[in-house]
């Protein structure tokens, strides 16, 4: 039997949580970053790195793969479509070792649902041009492995917070917001639930299957920070209404769609157990932690 072995296109923060969980308990781990600089943080961690990126494929993708059990792919599309399809479809179709497949995709696919509950059956209807490229990248992984025989997995996540990316992280470096739009609600996941259902769907490996990664109680944003500010015992910033609110164009793309996400399928087929099913036990925890 092939000792197991990870490689992951991108290892960002959600694939490091996941990749360390995998190193525990005693996997081999290969990633790509951009950067000499983070490839040499990588393998100081233990990790085997390659540099990849639009335009610089892996300098030898067969040594770079070879012995690839399981692949998770957590790099975004680009204007030019998929930077992994586009570079290495061919190396990855010819991988004979592999069991497993993910592909990090986002619940922006589903669009805005005016705060209606939406499951994986739903009709995609993205609303931005960074949600379309989403909705062809999936398409394009369930395609290149559907002849293969590889389980391939789109995972579609809700806003992603643990520590270092949480609203107490936001309210102790001073750059939190309350912001105010009617109506408006957001799903959220920990990434360590992420972790945990990426490894629920290993042990149940499905062709083509589709999970929303998503927690129990979708709400809005304000009230996320002001339970930080609560738990930290400080004074929560004023709210703000929506278009007073001073946001990047990237922030503010976030609050065009309204919706709640149904995570009823990762419990029901992969038996999932949230850790953190609502953002007050996430945060909770993390400062139980000291974190």
């Amino acid at each position: 039997m092939t000792d197991p072995r990870l490689f992951v296109f991108g290892l960002g923060y959600s694939a490091g949580v996941f990749a360390d969980t995998l190193r525990a308990d005693g996997w081999r781990v290969a990633a790509t970053c951009r950067s000499e600089a983070k490839k040499a943080e990588l393998e100081a961690r233990g990790i085997e790195a390659f540099l990849f990126d639009r335009g610089r494929p892996l300098a030898d993708a067969g040594a770079a793969l070879a012995g690839t059990t399981h692949l998770l792919v957590s790099v975004p599309p680009d204007a030019k479509g998929d930077p992994v399809l586009d570079q290495h479809a061919g190396d990855l179709a010819d991988l004979r070792t592999l069991d497993w497949a993910g592909y990090l995709s986002t619940t922006g696919v589903y669009g805005d649902t005016k705060g209606e509950w939406v499951g994986e059956a739903a009709w995609l209807r993205p609303t931005g041009e960074r949600q379309k490229r989403r909705v062809e990248a999936e398409r394009g992984w369930l395609n290149l492995y559907r002849h293969y025989g590889v389980p391939m997995h789109l995972f579609r996540l809700a806003g992603i917070y643990g520590p270092g990316r949480s609203a107490i992280d936001s309210v102790r470096d001073g750059t939190a917001k309350r912001v105010d739009k009617p109506g408006q609600v957001f799903c959220r996941i920990h990434v360590a639930d992420i972790a945990a259902t990426l490894r629920a769907s290993m042990a149940r490996p499905t062709l083509g299957a589709v999970y929303n990664v998503a927690d129990d109680l979708p709400g809005p944003s304000h009230e996320v920070v002001e339970y930080a500010c609560r738990l930290l015992g400080l004074e929560p910033p004023p709210l703000v209404p929506f278009d007073q609110a001073d946001l990047s164009p990237m922030a503010a793309s976030f609050y065009a769609d309204s919706r709640r996400v149904k995570n009823d399928r990762i419990k029901r087929q992969l038996g999932v157990t949230l850790a953190y099913p609502d953002f007050r036990a996430g945060l909770e925890a993390q400062l139980a932690a000291g974190l």
